[in-house]
């Protein structure tokens, strides 16, 4: 009988990751060597599609799949990439596009929150407050306790609209309950949600006088 193909063990080794820091209108991503590259949000544009990295493992290279985010505009092109080494192994007849040798490599998490951020359109009143969680662990501190506000502000919201015979179904410890899983993992989250209670706090004070 042949043998059974493997299509994701062993895995050759684990490349060194970047860290992506993101404002309002600037993305940093931090490479694993100490260079910083910044990357100017306006007028970029987005696409996100499968590709290809080839990597060595046991003395021969393998081709393995990737997703990747390229971020574009006039002064700059970024590339993106999902963690090769957790990509299956892709057959040589598999035509992709192979990404860039100085492509930087995100885990899983931040990358969705990444690219579904700037998918719809880098717009945090479109954002549900899970996904304000989410991309409260990759921002900046600065933008953290603006995501924690936009967050707290949808939380009333969520909450005012509860109302007829379904009055009292939400609070807003339990509209926030996204931020504050993610706060326990995540420092920025935590400074998000900091915020967000101090926002919720400050909208009570306001609406008793």
């Amino acid at each position: 009988m042949g043998r059974t193909a493997l299509y994701r063990d062993p895995v050759p080794f684990r490349p060194a990751r970047a860290e992506v820091v993101l404002e309002a209108d600037v993305l940093v991503l931090r490479m694993p060597d100490g260079r910083s590259r910044r990357h100017a949000m306006h007028g970029t544009e987005l696409s996100v599609h499968d590709g290809i990295v080839t990597m060595s493992g046991d003395h021969r290279p393998q081709r393995r799949f990737v997703r990747m985010l390229i971020l574009e505009n006039k002064d700059h092109r970024t590339t993106l990439i999902t963690p090769p080494e957790r990509g299956a192994v892709a057959p040589g007849v598999v035509l992709l596009p192979e990404a860039p040798a100085e492509a930087a490599i995100l885990d899983d998490a931040p990358f969705e929150a990444l690219s579904e951020w700037i998918s719809g359109g880098g717009r945090l009143g479109a954002c549900a407050i899970a996904d304000l969680a989410r991309l409260s662990a990759i921002a900046s501190p600065h933008f953290a306790v603006l995501i924690g506000e936009v967050a707290a502000q949808r939380a009333l919201e969520l909450v005012a609209i509860a109302t007829g015979p379904q009055r009292g179904w939400l609070d807003v410890d339990t509209a926030l309950q996204p931020l504050m899983d993610m706060a326990r993992s995540s420092t920025r989250a935590a400074e998000a949600l900091i915020a967000a209670l101090a926002h919720v706090a400050g909208s009570g004070r306001r609406r008793r006088r």
